[in-house]
């Protein structure tokens, strides 16, 4: 995996969204000193500088306005930057390894000599929920671009059923700031997808996901540790950035292989998996009395569907996908059917946390795409992940406390300690 090439493709990929994403903010009377009023209103449209906005676009643009004005712009414009780009990158990884339920790719081309995904020129024959004849309104006008976006938040939209942390349905201000020039020959989604530049090999490992995650946000993080020595705080919003570290294969191999690893070799020593832990430790020379007390306390015929590892500061989920390969090796070792595996090791076995919500994302969905590639109907099996990201505790007020506790002294007491334990983290 050529990470130089990654590097390169994820910065100038979140320089190009902003400002694309920044310029459409400003075609609805949006920028970071202004916000301009609508000249005319009613209810069915506004109009902005002249320009008509429907319905739905003025119930995005409102949505925003009220964001911006909690968050404000900057971060705003971030957010929604970082959205997209997660989701062009999902999408890609998908159509590479033919996971997209419709078959068909959306950002890309199987025919050389065609400058247009294939879902452009499939349009009217996807298996999504759509307006065919607005569709074919806009192929017969060649309104490339518009539905490029259409047919994006289509998949967008359909793909909420399987992942719905990675595709949100797509009907708030997101959508009203879709960027615009996406099929350029120079925007990032042609250099995502030149095969010259990231190899489709690349695509094929999921790791690819957290790597590109780092690099994204890597200028971010250089910011981060330069205001660091004027003295200039980490604040909620820089932590991700700061903290966000994808762990090298080496690491991971060890870390999972003499914990995980060792559960399972310590109840069946005759285990073939030993023989692919090539950073698994043997025990070392211990006298008879400790001998004793560590066979006494050794792991013996464990059930798989008994083991948890949890990744307290999972990330991208580097950790819980190498665990995930090494689960379902154990129960293919006991005996499990290949379609039942998956689900077990996503419900049973694997959990993760962290503080970066985005991170949370991305570890959900290459956990699920590990059980994609060993079930190919495994979207369909309503699976329950147990990864989660650690929510701000500001809400949990005195008041709400006692509301919520009714004066039961004893659950006050465990929703104060939650309290507690949120605000340490």
């Amino acid at each position: 995996m050529n990470k130089s090439a990654l590097k390169t493709f994820a910065t100038c990929a979140r320089k190009e969204l902003l400002k694309k994403i920044e310029a459409k903010a400003l075609k609805i009377g949006i920028t970071e000193v202004n916000i301009k009023k609508a000249h005319i209103e009613s209810s069915d449209a506004i109009f902005i500088d002249g320009r008509q906005l429907s319905k739905e676009e003025k119930i995005q643009r409102d949505q925003l306005i009220s964001r911006i004005k909690q968050n404000g712009y900057r971060q705003v414009l971030e957010e929604v930057a970082y959205t997209w780009f997660n989701r062009f990158t999902a999408l890609r990884f998908m159509e590479v390894n033919d996971y997209l339920p419709t078959g068909v790719k959306v950002l890309s081309s199987s025919n050389q000599d065609s400058a247009d995904p294939d879902m452009i020129n499939e349009a009217l024959a996807l298996d999504l929920e759509m307006n065919k004849e607005y569709v074919y309104e806009m192929k017969l006008n060649n309104q490339t671009e518009e539905l490029f976006k259409y047919l994006i938040i289509k998949h967008c939209n359909d793909l909420n059923k399987y992942l719905p942390f990675m595709f949100e349905t797509i009907d708030d201000f997101t959508e009203i700031l879709f960027p615009e020039g996406l099929l350029a020959k120079d925007s990032f989604i042609r250099q995502m997808t030149d095969i010259e530049f990231i190899p489709e090999e690349n695509w094929q490992d999921v790791e690819i996901i957290g790597w590109l995650y780092q690099f994204y946000i890597s200028e971010e993080k250089d910011r981060v540790f330069t205001n660091l020595k004027k003295n200039i705080k980490v604040t909620k919003e820089t932590l991700p950035a700061a903290t966000q570290l994808f762990t090298p294969n080496w690491i991971v191999k060890y870390l999972v292989q003499n914990s995980l690893g060792r559960i399972w070799l310590e109840s069946y020593s005759d285990s073939s998996l030993k023989k692919d832990m090539n950073y698994y430790l043997d025990e070392a020379g211990q006298d008879e009395v400790t001998l004793e007390e560590l066979e006494r306390i050794r792991y013996k015929n464990v059930n798989p569907e008994e083991i948890t590892l949890l990744d307290p500061c999972c990330g991208s989920g580097h950790i819980l996908v190498y665990a995930f390969d090494l689960f379902y090796e154990m129960y293919f070792e006991k005996g499990y059917l290949d379609r039942e595996i998956p689900k077990l090791i996503l419900e049973k076995n694997l959990f993760g946390l962290d503080v970066d919500e985005r991170a949370i994302q991305l570890a959900s969905f290459a956990v699920l795409m590990k059980a994609r590639g060993k079930y190919r109907r495994v979207f369909d099996q309503d699976i329950n992940l147990n990864i989660c990201s650690i929510q701000e505790s500001n809400w949990i007020t005195d008041n709400l406390i006692e509301k919520l506790s009714d004066r039961n002294n004893q659950i006050k007491d465990m929703i104060v300690q939650i309290r507690k334990y949120l605000h340490r983290c």
